[in-house]
């Protein structure tokens, strides 16, 4: 009778297979990692959210973040259950295919309670950080009347000293100051909004046509540019620099014209420059209401199209 050797088992024959996938994955993984320049590590570090530019943008940032970490902690544990079952009840050779229709109540109560207690956690810390972001003081140091239109925006900056309190309730022929100054953009022009350093600004916003959206991604603040009402929200520039903004409703065929830029600057750089709009002309005695592209819808103004003069 001749010596017979052990034959390899399907698990002995898949061992390399799994080595072999598995260095491949950390070789990917290392790879991706070393292609990240500091920008895109500091991207990942921040998950992907611009840094906070305003006092209150942190408070969107917090949010944002332990979202993450909740949804990571629910994905380890949901995967970490998958692999468990996957491999502790993987069918053998001699098991029998268990009952299909029993159940397992405190399990089933469990995956009913859990995503109710999470969505309530979310729901408060949300409320929370709206409140927040959208808190207002009665006494802005800055207020800006935003006209989004088809298809630019309108800046409007309060000069002089206020004759009130910025009220909430106002209508658009009760404002804050007696002159503005104002910048507006149109097709060939993308405005620049000058806001100053450590100053809380109050935006009201303005539409005479369609619903826009006007939002600093620093900020972490957007806010619905509504016809027929006004919106308003307050941000404090902490960080002097240029930022980007834009329309984040789709609001026509050029929505996508609807650029600005934001200049935070000290006070004095911001003073200055309201005196040079009032040097070319650009104020007057009530806001701009409609710039050079506006078109107003029917009912919402006496104008048909064009702004305010």
């Amino acid at each position: 009778m001749g010596l017979q050797l052990p034959q390899p088992t399907a698990k002995r024959a898949a061992a390399p297979m799994r080595r072999l996938a598995t260095g491949a994955l950390i070789a990917a993984t290392l790879l991706f990692l070393s292609a990240c320049d500091a920008a895109d590590k500091d991207q990942i570090a921040r998950l992907a959210m611009p840094i906070p530019a305003t006092e209150q943008a942190p408070h969107t940032f917090e949010l944002w973040k332990w979202s993450w970490v909740a949804a990571m902690v629910t994905g380890v544990i949901v995967w970490g259950l998958i692999f468990y079952a996957v491999v502790k009840f993987r069918r053998r050779s001699d098991d029998e295919i268990p009952v299909q229709t029993r159940y397992n109540l405190p399990l089933e109560i469990f995956y009913t309670i859990a995503p109710i207690m999470m969505v309530i956690v979310f729901f408060y810390w949300t409320v929370n950080v709206q409140n927040k972001m959208i808190a207002i003081d009665p006494e802005p140091d800055v207020t800006i009347e935003v006209v989004g239109q088809q298809w630019q925006w309108t800046f409007n900056h309060g000069v002089g000293e206020p004759t009130g309190p910025a009220t909430p309730n106002y209508t658009d022929n009760e404002y804050r100051y007696d002159d503005y100054v104002y910048v507006v953009g149109d097709g060939d022009t993308i405005p620049t909004l000058w806001l100053p350093v450590d100053q809380t600004i109050q935006f009201n916003l303005h539409s005479p046509d369609v619903i826009h959206d006007f939002g600093v991604p620093s900020f972490l603040m957007k806010m619905d540019v509504v016809p027929g009402r006004i919106n308003r929200f307050q941000a404090t520039p902490t960080k002097i620099g240029e930022y980007v903004g834009k329309c984040f409703e789709l609001c026509g065929v050029d929505h996508s014209r609807m650029l600005f830029n934001v200049k935070v600057v000290s006070q004095a750089d911001y003073d200055a420059y309201l005196a040079d709009l009032a040097e070319q002309g650009a104020e007057s005695d009530t806001p701009l209401l409609g710039g050079a592209n506006a078109r107003t819808q029917a009912g919402l103004d006496d104008e048909s199209e064009g702004g305010q003069e």
